[in-house]
């Protein structure tokens, strides 16, 4: 037989790559030992000197925060900074009054495209008044909205009672919307409905800012100190003897 079709060791062509193959591992498994072998040493160097488990643990640490500030977590990035111009527009539940406090705050109140704060801010220290009267009725608006106890921090915007004053209380000049204020309370609102109650033929949905008509959406009004805001559903009956000033507390 022609030694042609055979190599120096009596294997034929599909030996020969199959040895190449095995030698293609082999040199892969020592590559791969040998960095282990550098993981290793460089671990126990750096425990040798006592610094291996804070340098992971802070390098691990900014690795997630890393990730976080990009989003890459999977939810949405922490607002930091208060914007100057507020939003005018409110999302939230398309449910009936009563509205409860949403159950997680700090996503409420990012929502809005505010930052939860350590502590109330000073810079702006104004307070407006909320009515909601849904078919002749009032709605109670929360205590402690944009307020997270367990974290201990809280939104420039936020309420500690239920006698419908709303604080504002930021670290910088900014303005802030009756939008904002409704996203954090996570209630739906725009010209046309508030929650699930929406205008139809017999019911009107109408906004007053000191018992004056505002048109639009109610979401873009900007609240100033001392403001009686007022959002009324209900009939053109309904829509009387609108409040037009609210007795705030000295201090206020």
């Amino acid at each position: 037989m022609p030694n042609g079709d055979r190599n120096s060791n009596g294997a034929g062509p599909s030996g020969g790559a199959a040895r190449r193959a095995r030698g293609a591992d082999r040199q892969a498994r020592i590559a791969a030992a040998r960095q282990a072998t550098e993981r290793a040493r460089r671990r126990g160097r750096m425990t040798k000197f006592g610094i291996g488990g804070g340098i992971a643990a802070a390098v691990i640490a900014l690795i997630v925060v890393g990730v976080l500030a990009l989003g890459g977590g999977g939810g949405k990035p922490a607002t930091t900074a208060i914007p100057a111009t507020p939003a005018t527009t409110a999302s939230g539940r398309d449910t009936s009054p009563p509205w409860a406090v949403p159950a997680n705050v700090p996503a409420a109140v990012h929502e809005a495209g505010l930052p939860m704060l350590g502590a109330e801010g000073t810079t702006l220290h104004i307070h407006a008044h909320l009515d909601v009267i849904v078919n002749g009725a009032p709605v109670t608006v929360p205590a402690e909205i944009g307020i997270d106890n367990a974290d201990q921090q809280i939104s420039p915007l936020h309420t500690h009672d239920t006698t419908g004053v709303i604080h504002i209380e930021s670290p910088t000049q900014a303005q802030f919307s009756l939008g904002q204020f409704f996203t954090e309370w996570q209630v739906s609102l725009s010209a046309d409905h508030i929650g699930n109650l929406g205008a139809d033929t017999t019911h009107q949905l109408r906004a007053y800012v000191n018992g004056k008509p505002v048109t639009g959406d109610p979401a873009a009004i900007v609240l100033h100190a001392h403001d009686e805001v007022a959002v009324v559903y209900g009939t053109a009956a309904q829509q009387q003897n609108v409040p037009s000033s609210f007795a705030f507390p000295a201090g206020l």
